[in-house]
Formats: structure tokens, sequence, C-alpha cells
């Protein structure tokens, strides 16, 4: 895990991508960068700069966020149990920055049943084409077996 400067965060975050990442916040549905999203890329944490998920497993659920069915490297999230708001659910973060990113549930599509609902402020966007020049190069390979 990176060791966060709160104050640098502040400065290089807009103010929603500081309350989801670091408060456990959550952007309106709809109303957001990747709900709608439909280019090929990959979704890196908005802090580290980890890749979490790639635009092959994203579906639309209809929710209003991002929602993908598995992540690019599992062991980059970590799910925590969340009993916020009077409800059960599964908490989804990322392991190097220790960002919030929304939440797993249980009824995504086959093969695996998992949506995983992110919210947009934790991420960002590399699309398939900008892959090397951002230096993320070695994930190309996911879209040449298209």
């Amino acid at each position: 895990m990176i060791k966060k400067d709160l104050e640098q965060l502040k400065k290089n975050l807009t103010e929603m991508q500081f309350a989801v990442t670091q408060e456990n916040g959550t952007e309106p549905p709809f109303r957001n960068e990747y709900w709608n999203e439909q280019r090929d890329g990959i979704y890196v944490d908005i802090v580290s700069g980890k890749p979490l998920f790639s635009s092959l497993d994203k579906f639309d659920a209809g929710c209003g966020w991002p929602s993908f069915t598995k992540p690019i490297e599992e062991q980059e999230i970590l799910e925590k149990d969340d009993y916020s708001h009077f409800m059960i659910r599964t908490e989804v973060r990322s392991k190097t920055a220790d960002s919030h990113l929304g939440h797993v549930f249980n009824d995504g599509p086959e093969p695996n049943g998992l949506r995983y609902c992110i919210n947009s402020a934790a991420l960002r966007f590399i699309p398939k084409e900008d892959l090397d020049k951002e230096g993320y190069g070695k994930f190309k390979k996911l879209f040449e077996q298209q």
C-alpha cells in the first residue's frame, strides 16, 4: 500500500474524486464520466495508476455506473464487508492505494455472476490506442485476442 499524502491528493484530485476514493463517497448514477463509455481500453486507479478493469469485461447493468464482470488483476482488488447505509454489501477497494472504488454484487452476467459496480471518479480511462504512450503497453495483448 502506498503512503497517502491527503493534502497532495486534495490538490491532484477533483472534489468528487477525493470524496469517492478517500471518504468512501458515491457519485450520482448516469451523471458520471464512464457509465456509458464505449471505447476499448483499460481503467486504472485514479490515485495509484494501477490497472483495475478492462472494457472487455464492462457491461451495461442499467445502474448508471461502470460495471465489470471481473478485475484485470485480482490481486489489486480488496473486498471488505460494508454495513453502511443500513445495508450489507461488499465494498471494493484498490490494494495499492486503498482507494474506495465501489461495490461488488452477485447479480452480474455469466460466467461468474459478478457485477463490480465502480465509481467513475475512482478511475482513469486509458484508450487502447494510448496504452503504449501511457505506459500500459503490456495490456495491448488483451485487445489483440478479440
